[in-house]
């Protein structure tokens, strides 16, 4: 999958964008790791809050 076609996902409750194509390595989430590939456990890097309060980023 190329960079252009990762998506952006944007916490709601801190704003914090989670980038596939970066993924979050301090949090074991590789880079190219797809959002529906997230554990559900996951939580925001910055405020901790759920994946559930994530929503897709346009930019």
């Amino acid at each position: 999958m190329s960079s252009n076609t990762y998506r952006k996902f944007q916490c709601g409750t801190c704003g914090y964008i989670y980038d596939e194509a970066f993924g979050d390595p301090d949090g074991g989430l590789a880079p190219g790791t797809l959002f529906e590939q997230i554990p559900d456990d996951w939580i925001c890097p910055e405020c901790g809050s759920a994946k559930a309060d994530f929503v897709l980023y346009e930019e």
